[in-house]
This record gives structure tokens, C-alpha cells and sequence, in this order.
């Protein structure tokens, strides 16, 4: 795939969704922050039903720490491993009180320092929460690079660094919230939607097909 390809994908991208963002609801960084943790293996909208009850009462460091773990998995036992995202919630917020002044720090190594926080997660909140152009792949990123040949490759981190090179500046702010929402909504892992994929005529899966849109 050449750049002017890439270019013409990311600006229909672009007009058809001018101001992505992410699914998950959130007023802070550090909201966005427990939400990403959060969604580990889980679906947004089960996060979200979670933090609408969370957040309105529990939404710093600190009134996590007063929660404690225990009432912790309470709130959150609809989501997937609850046990193991409570207890990093906790020791995160432990970390962010006594290491950051309770708050968000905005630069990646300190991020992948918090439990619960991988790479994935540190992208997010770089790009989301403080508009760094970094590139979060999850497997709906991963897919729709390697299956339209945008930026294919055998590993998330070999898929990060080659969309972060052939990504168009101009659209690397928000390509990643783009490439998601195109792999969740039409080019879905089972049987990709091509009949009504607005970049089907510039994209190279080479196995294209016909489905109900």
C-alpha cells in the first residue's frame, strides 16, 4: 500500500468522523485511566455501566483508597477478572498518592510503571488524556491494519511502529480511535461488512466479501 492510498483512507475516515473519541465515558484523566484498566477483556459499554455508578462518588486516588478493594469488587463484579483489576486499581492509586501527587503521570515510562498499566493503556491515556500522537493497538487496531495492509505486522509492537511511520501526520492524533471503531463497527473479525465499507475500493484485503450491511 502506498501513501497516497493511506491518505485517501484516513481523510474518508476523517469526513466521516471528523472528532473521534473514545467509547469509554470518562471527565478526567484519571477517570479515563480506571475506565482503560477497566476494559481489559471486557466490553466499554459493561465498563461504562460500571463507572456510571463509580464515578459519581468514587473519582480520585484517594476516595479509591477509602473504598478499599473489598467494596472495590463489589462495584465492579459485572466486569471480567474483577478480582485482579480491583487490587491494580488499588496499589495504582496507592502509587499515584505517594509517587505522583495523585495525579496522571503523562509520560510513558511512568505510566507502564502502575499496575495494570501495559503499553496498550499508556498509549491510550498519552494520546487521549494528554493528545500525544502515539498509536494504542488493541486487536480491533491489529486486525484493520494487517487485513486492509494499512500497516501489517506479526506483533502489536512491529503494527504500533509501522502506523506511527506510515500514518500521515496530519492524521496520526486520532488515527487509532478510527482504526477501532472501523475494525468494531465494519471491519469486524468474522465477517468484515466490505459491501458497506466506506474504503472498500482502497483497501487490500485480498478475501473481501459481500455482507449484509
Amino acid at each position: 500500500m502506498n501513501k497516497e492510498k493511506r491518505t485517501a483512507i484516513f481523510q474518508r475516515l476523517q469526513s466521516d468522523n471528523p472528532n473521534p473519541r473514545s467509547e469509554l465515558n470518562y471527565s478526567t484523566p484519571f477517570e479515563l485511566l480506571i475506565a482503560v484498566i477497566l476494559s481489559a477483556q471486557a466490553t466499554d459499554k459493561g465498563v461504562n455501566k460500571a463507572t456510571a455508578r463509580l464515578f459519581p462518588v468514587v473519582n480520585t486516588p484517594e476516595a479509591f483508597l477509602a473504598l478499599g478493594e473489598t467494596r472495590l469488587k463489589a462495584q465492579i463484579k459485572t466486569i471480567g477478572l474483577f478480582n485482579s483489576k480491583a487490587k491494580n486499581i488499588i496499589q495504582t492509586c496507592q502509587m499515584l498518592k505517594t509517587r505522583f501527587n495523585s495525579r496522571v503521570p503523562e509520560n510513558r515510562e511512568d505510566l507502564e510503571s502502575l499496575p495494570g498499566v501495559g503499553r496498550k493503556t499508556a498509549n491510550v491515556i498519552l494520546n487521549t488524556a494528554f493528545g500525544q500522537p502515539t498509536m494504542a493497538v488493541d486487536t480491533h487496531v491489529f486486525r484493520v491494519a494487517n487485513r486492509t495492509r494499512i500497516a501489517p505486522g506479526k506483533t502489536v509492537l512491529e503494527v504500533e511502529k509501522r502506523l506511527l511511520r506510515l500514518v500521515p501526520t496530519e492524521f496520526l492524533m486520532n488515527a487509532h480511535h478510527w482504526l477501532i471503531l472501523h475494525g468494531r463497527y465494519s471491519c469486524i473479525a468474522r465477517k468484515p461488512r466490505c459491501g458497506s465499507c466506506i474504503i472498500e475500493d482502497l483497501c487490500e484485503y485480498a478475501e473481501k466479501s459481500i455482507a449484509d450491511p
